[in-house]
């Protein structure tokens, strides 16, 4: 087994070839391993099945199959995955119907290549990534759903919910106000992957996938609040 860390796989689908290979080419450029690129929705659930990467860059306008469907499906059958859209448009809603979709990020294209590459890579450990003035709008519509009252999304106050241990809370906890795992691995004076592992036995504990689920989780609780 190689000492070395395997690179992050990526797959990116576009519906522009020259955009689409341009991406492709910084990220191998830059030491990613490129598994699979795709041109439509319909290829692109399908390759992503195949070749399972770690992270799916994806743009949302796509002949054959929405983006927003094709997100749901590959991390309906592969929950590990994590999707960073690429897209040319911030609207508000698109943002929002991608992030309950499943998606991890959101990039709009004017981003630079540093920022891309900086994007997958946080991604790949699930840190939620978003354009500047986006993750605010994210968390607050976590806050008015949470503050909804319609029936709760996961079932609500389960009497056999599962225990947390106090710093998996506390981790949560930080998790839910947006920081990243850097800076709370600073905040708590622990390392960065003990933040990770922490966050891996709490998805793990409430049988969550990812990390905006277990935001909108601790939200819905109002951890963010204390």
């Amino acid at each position: 087994m190689s000492s070395q860390q395997d690179p992050i796989r990526v797959m990116v689908v576009d519906d522009h070839p020259m955009w689409r290979d341009a991406v492709a080419r910084d990220l191998a450029e830059a030491g990613l391993d490129v598994v699979a690129t795709a041109g439509d929705g319909e290829q692109a659930v399908r390759r992503a099945k195949a070749t399972t990467p770690d992270v799916l860059v994806l743009d949302l306008n796509l002949p054959a199959k929405p983006g927003v469907q094709v997100c749901k499906e590959v991390v309906a059958a592969n929950p590990a995955l994590r999707v960073l859209v690429l897209s040319a448009s911030g609207e508000h809603a698109d943002v929002l119907e991608a992030v309950k979709s499943g998606a991890t990020g959101y990039l709009l294209k004017s981003a630079s290549t540093e920022e891309l590459l900086d994007a997958v890579r946080r991604t790949a450990v699930g840190d939620p990534v978003f354009t500047p003035g986006l993750a605010g709008l994210v968390l607050g519509e976590y806050r008015r759903l949470a503050s909804d009252p319609g029936p709760a999304a996961g079932g609500g106050d389960e009497p056999n919910a599962p225990r947390l241990t106090d710093r998996e809370t506390e981790v949560l906890r930080l998790v839910a106000k947006g920081l990243s795992y850097k800076q709370i691995a600073e905040r708590l004076v622990i390392s960065h992957r003990t933040v990770q592992n922490h966050v891996q036995n709490t998805l793990g504990k409430l049988q969550l996938h990812n990390r905006v689920e277990l935001v909108r989780y601790a939200i819905e609780r109002g951890l963010d609040d204390e």
